[in-house]
């Protein structure tokens, strides 16, 4: 997984007071564009989509609380509404005044649109959306992980799997072999599975366990109703963790949808398994809804960032 040299780095403060870590690649005053990390993963996860986007837009990543380089917090600190304020806060940070970006949000960090979706700096800077690998509600229900039909006893076990409190260890054949089977297509090239790996296998145990029981209770059906710009939403349709069913669910919906995309044999981690493919729906939003002279509001370059 490459990556774009030399980010500018920024930090920003949320409601709470919570420092979350932020890059910034590409030209100042360019369109921008906003990506959102899902549980587990960090700024990191963008590499693909980070050098193939800076390249005529300015794209803004920032690590989630708790991952990567933002700090974790104290326990009650893991809400949705804490999602919301952090992503408020990076919005403010980054964007000037009235200026819109398309946001892009995978697996939590769709959830995180979706917590922020009533929100006033999501209502001022939002311009359109992408809801990747991601679902607003009955996620541990739906789950595929473990491999049994529908009912009490899967949702159980699979509430026991994704909270599990043990420690991920080093990257080794067999974690990356159950990263694969819970996470990724069948089909994922070696590469990518080890990528992914070294990512989630840096999540902090007690914040991935935090961010667990959050993610087993979401509830966040009204917030879709809220998502009111052009939204697209991806899927993929060997995903497990968030199976199609959710995607087709938003779809529905979404006020405003402008498509849901089914890529074929990915797993869960499309923006690494399908780079191209997640790329282009982001594009397409990015050439739909913005422009360069209302992407920016008509500011000048020095205070676009």
């Amino acid at each position: 997984m490459t990556r774009t040299p030399d980010p500018r780095e920024l930090s920003a403060r949320s409601a709470d007071g919570s420092r979350l870590h932020i890059e910034v690649y590409g030209s100042e005053g360019a369109p921008a564009i906003v990506l959102i990390h899902g549980w587990t993963c960090s700024t990191l996860f963008w590499a693909a989509q980070i050098d193939a986007l800076s390249a005529d837009h300015r794209v803004i990543v920032y690590d989630q609380r708790g991952h990567g380089r933002s700090p974790a917090v104290g326990r009650g600190g893991y809400t949705t509404d804490a999602l919301a304020d952090d992503l408020e806060a990076v919005l403010g940070a980054t964007l000037a005044p009235g200026e819109k970006a398309v946001l892009a949000g995978h697996s939590m960090g769709g959830m995180t649109l979706m917590a922020a979706s009533a929100r006033p700096a999501f209502r001022e800077h939002a311009a359109a959306a992408l809801l990747c690998s991601t679902g607003s509600s009955k996620l541990v229900a739906e789950s595929r992980v473990v491999p049994m039909r529908p009912g009490r006893l899967r949702t159980r076990l699979t509430r026991l799997i994704l909270g599990a409190r043990a420690p991920l260890g080093p990257v080794t054949p067999v974690s990356k072999r159950i990263l694969r089977y819970g996470t990724m297509g069948p089909g994922t090239a070696p590469d990518r599975v080890a990528a992914c790996a070294r990512i989630v296998h840096a999540c902090p145990r007690a914040v991935r366990v935090a961010w667990s029981h959050v993610l087993g209770e979401l509830d966040l059906d009204a917030g879709v109703g809220e998502l009111r710009v052009p939204t697209a939403v991806v899927a993929g349709t060997a995903d497990r963790l968030t199976p199609p069913v959710l995607a087709r669910r938003l779809a529905e919906r979404l006020p405003d949808c402008v498509g849901i995309t089914e890529l074929t044999g990915m797993g869960h981690m499309t923006p690494v398994e399908a780079p191209e493919a997640v790329t282009a729906v982001i594009r397409g939003l990015a050439d739909d809804h913005l422009t360069t002279g209302r992407a920016a509001g008509n500011v000048t370059e020095e205070s676009a960032v």
